[in-house]
């Protein structure tokens, strides 16, 4: 539709209302000219996506020095997650393997995957990012080592330290949420979910609102799908978002109770 409504505004600066009327038909047959071109580069990047996952988190495993039986069994838990069929989960497979081997290169797979990415890719790779942190706090604890390769990963993507500590505490605020929220939460959940969102404790009421909106609409399913997130990730992004509702229901809970106290 951007395509269409330019080549309009281009037809009404240079021609006038005819000028519009034409730069209207020029903007479908663009459209209809470059959807298979970019259908296909979307398909690449979709493919890419799913085989970097898989070879990254291979990678990060074995970070700690053993691939522990619970980091196999996550692993395999996001197969049936994504709803993998018989042929994707043996590519998957193959992936996870391809990045426990001793001559994995790291450095070229993450530049792959951010290469394969063409625009909106910062909501797409901290989603890429969140399943390797699901992966490494499969025993329960990121190790040191997991962390450092982790950053390595981040920064490699363009993203930061700072998203890694801010995924790392939405997993850990989300971990307790079978307790409910009716209860206080405790300080260091808290201040996970204050992080999760990116924010601070004395931040205002609006702050944590718009903190949180702006979270939920870039992780929308729907807009990351655009962007080149595989169908079969759909309930990735839904689960993170779930995240997301219960580190704001933390905090929003832990304020009200302030106010009653």
């Amino acid at each position: 539709m951007s395509v269409i409504i330019f080549c309009a505004l281009l037809g009404l600066v240079f021609g006038g209302m005819r000028g519009l009327l034409i730069g209207v038909l020029l903007g479908y047959g663009a459209k209809w000219a470059f959807a298979p071109i970019l259908r296909s580069r979307l398909q690449q990047g979709q493919a890419r996506f799913l085989d970097s996952t898989f070879a990254v988190m291979g990678a990060l495993s074995k970070a700690d020095g053993v691939v522990s039986r619970d980091e196999i069994q996550v692993a395999q838990q996001i197969f049936d997650m994504l709803r993998l069929s018989g042929a994707q989960r043996d590519q998957a497979k193959d992936a996870f393997n391809r990045g426990k081997a001793a001559n994995f290169d790291l450095e070229t797979e993450v530049d792959r995957l951010r290469g394969a990415i063409a625009f909106g890719r910062g909501p797409l790779l901290r989603l890429f990012l969140h399943l390797q942190c699901m992966a490494v706090a499969a025993d329960g604890r990121v190790h040191e080592a997991e962390h450092a390769m982790l950053v390595h990963i981040a920064q490699r993507l363009g993203l930061t330290a700072r998203d890694v500590a801010q995924l790392e505490a939405l997993l850990r605020a989300g971990a307790g949420a079978a307790a409910g929220p009716r209860t206080a939460p405790s300080k260091d959940r808290l201040d996970d979910a204050y992080t999760a969102l990116g924010l601070t404790p004395d931040v205002r009421d609006a702050e944590v609102k718009r903190a949180y909106r702006r979270l939920v609409s870039e992780n929308h399913p729907d807009k990351l799908a655009a962007k080149g997130l595989p169908e079969s990730m759909r309930q990735v992004a839904e689960e993170r978002t779930r995240e997301i509702n219960v580190a704001y229901d933390l905090i929003k809970e832990s304020r009200r109770l302030l106010v009653r106290n």
